[in-house]
């Protein structure tokens, strides 16, 4: 009986632990989207909303019969690196515009549970009018169009609104399109993942807006802070945190939490006189792989990644990387045939460090490009036993 109730206990922990890390791969999880992931969050739900209380505090609600759940990811930190992305084409990342017109959007769904996509951008051109900073919307610029498009698209994602007839794809093409829509009041209010409103705040205070008044205990802090970035960011430093952090990060206090904490997610924790690394083996929170072989820029970064290793400590000239990547291109002719215009290899090579910082791989400085200590893990003959870090998580 006893190895019975151990084994479902490990059983509960298990699906416990991947329903954490689909949370954090999609914060916003949906029956209609992500139906495996949604019934394991809900079967778990009363234990998940306290786990992500205590070692994270970020509110996880969980919304059986609407079918959706939402974990509101709060950070002090603004990361300009998890853009949303559109969903057609190369799903290239929203833009300002895009923006604008997404949260302009939400704004006039909150009148009304019924709308057609004409009687939107109607509104939209209304409000956008007014707006002096926002550029009025033109339902006759096709340009404007594919943005509109794009931002109820994300929308029709998120299950805020949801096409009873027509299809919203038909707008790139004709202004007059007819597409009936129905608009989920709750879950759009549910989109917003900050502790104040914005509607209380004198002005635009990106800060203000994510001040969170619940914390009257340092520990508490501290350990939120702490897990928060492990949970987000492949590598976390420890020159990188404040001096508070540090201090509890090192502590053995502060390390027990923080391991029991990532162990519960399902990951594995490495620490390092440098910092710390959260390994997600099965790579279920996963926005980003590296090394990604089926993406050019995540091959050069990984090309590049070997001469920053064999130069370090010292720095790598930008334009000796520069030259490295034509170098691949004259030796593979057929290689990385979109970067091969005017200027392709200047953007390539901005594309592949970008991947490397987002890894924490890399630092920049005036000299050029130097290894951050866990790009040591890609050198071409890897300590025994090393693994690879875990990817990116999405917001």
């Amino acid at each position: 009986m006893t190895d019975l109730r151990s084994e479902l206990d490990r059983q509960r922990g298990t699906e416990r632990a991947q329903a954490i890390r689909a949370l954090l791969a999609r914060p916003l999880l949906t029956r209609a989207a992500d139906p495996d992931d949604f019934f394991l969050v809900a079967r778990h739900a009363a234990e998940l909303v306290p786990w992500f209380d205590e070692h994270t505090g970020w509110r996880l609600s969980v919304e059986a019969r609407q079918g959706y759940a939402r974990l509101a990811k709060v950070s002090a930190r603004p990361d300009g690196t998890r853009p949303a992305r559109r969903l057609r084409g190369n799903q290239d990342p929203f833009d300002r515009r895009r923006y604008a017109l997404f949260s302009v959007l939400a704004a006039e769904l909150l009148t009304g549970q019924v709308t057609t996509i004409g009687i939107l951008a109607g509104r939209l051109a209304q409000a956008t009018a007014v707006e002096p900073a926002i550029p009025t919307f033109d339902s006759a610029s096709r340009e404007d169009r594919r943005a509109y498009v794009d931002a109820l698209l994300l929308l029709e994602r998120f299950g805020v609104l949801t096409a009873t007839d027509g299809s919203t794809d038909a707008y790139l093409e004709h202004a007059d399109a007819k597409v009936l829509y129905r608009v989920d009041p709750t879950r759009l209010a549910r989109l917003l993942a900050a502790p104040q409103s914005p509607s209380r705040l004198p002005g635009p205070d990106l800060p203000a807006l994510v001040r969170e008044d619940r914390y009257d205990d340092d520990a508490d802090r501290l350990r939120h802070s702490l897990v928060r970035r492990l949970l987000d960011d492949p590598v976390v430093y420890f020159d990188e945190l404040p001096e508070a952090e540090r201090a509890y990060a090192t502590g053995a206090p502060g390390r027990r939490a923080v391991r029991a904490a990532v162990e519960e997610a399902g990951l594995q924790l490495e620490e390092r006189a440098e910092g710390m690394l959260a390994i997600d083996p099965d790579a279920v929170a996963t926005d980003e792989r590296f090394p990604a072989e089926n993406s050019v820029p995540g091959q050069t970064a990984l090309l590049l990644l070997d001469s920053v290793l064999a130069a370090h400590p010292e720095p790598v000239p930008h334009a000796a990387l520069a030259e490295q990547i034509a170098a691949r291109f004259a030796e593979l002719p057929g290689w990385a045939r979109t970067y091969r215009s005017d200027g392709g290899a200047q953007r390539l090579l901005a594309e592949a460090l970008a991947v490397l910082e987002r890894f924490n791989l890399i630092a920049r400085s005036e000299n050029g490009i130097g290894a951050r200590p866990a790009a040591a893990r890609y050198a071409a003959a890897p300590a025994a036993g090393a693994k690879t870090p875990r990817p990116r998580r999405a917001r």
